[in-house]
């Protein structure tokens, strides 16, 4: 395989990324239109069963994590592309991906029955319910302390460095790339699962915080300043949460 037939292979691969994340957009924009016009109701699992909330949620990571995972899967392909013209074994590109997207689809069937049972005691107690955007708020301020934390930078710092990853953990074979592509997904998880849980107080399908988490994650991974994104939305979060805290109606959707 020449240069140009690796360039092209991977003009292919972010080709297919994009349109997957295209086509996950549009998909969870016309879910959320159709969960508004029916009022499947304000809960953290916005009245979803389980098999519905885990598909949305490979959706919705389809949407929000392929475009930020992007490099370090187009790095994954360069270079079994240079063992491949070696004519070393070769693995295709989705063994990795499917690790990738494996390892944050066990986080989305872990938040689902968290999720439930805390609807189900916050419509339990009356406190629960009168006091649940201040817990959204708490966990607003949690988020932002997350976002300053070291285990934060320790798992962005490996998001932020495609080669360094890919040289210093590469297995060879099939078993191997799938245990590369569930690594990497459990760094960016590190990285990012506070981000996520967020949209449970700020609504679950709300599109504009989906698209603007894609957008702070992007800035977070692949901008030179990305560390410091990261420490400025902290503080962001931060004082976003103790506003919630002290004026409940400062959170748009509620808990």
């Amino acid at each position: 395989m020449d240069s140009a037939n690796v360039s092209r292979q991977r003009k292919l691969i972010l080709g297919l990324l994009l349109i997957l994340a295209v086509a996950s957009w549009a998909l969870l924009i016309w879910q959320s239109a159709t969960m508004n016009s029916q009022a499947m109701g304000m809960g953290l699992t916005m009245g979803m069963s389980a098999v519905l909330f885990i598909a949305i949620w490979v959706v919705m990571m389809i949407a929000m994590m392929f475009p930020t995972a992007a490099p370090m899967i187009l790095m994954f392909t360069a270079v079994y592309a240079g063992k491949r013209q070696k004519s070393q074994a070769f693995v295709p590109t989705w063994v990795f991906v499917s690790a990738y997207l494996f390892t944050w689809t066990l986080f989305g069937v872990v938040a689902y029955p968290l999720a439930l049972g805390a609807e189900r005691l916050t419509g339990q107690s009356t406190w629960l319910m009168t006091n649940a955007p201040r817990i959204g708020g708490a966990l607003l301020v949690v988020a932002g302390l997350y976002q300053l934390s070291p285990l934060k930078h320790v798992c962005l710092a490996k998001c932020r460095t495609p080669l360094q990853f890919i040289l210093s953990s590469w297995c060879d074979g099939y078993g191997g790339a799938f245990r590369m592509g569930f690594v990497h997904g459990a760094y960016c998880l590190g990285c990012c699962w506070l981000l996520f849980v967020i949209l449970f107080p700020l609504g679950i399908m709300n599109i504009g915080v989906m698209a603007l988490l894609t957008a702070l994650i992007f800035a977070e991974k692949s901008v030179p300043l990305g560390r410091q994104i990261s420490q400025i939305t902290g503080i962001v979060l931060i004082l976003y949460g103790v506003l919630v805290v002290l004026v409940p109606a400062a959170l748009p959707t509620g808990m």
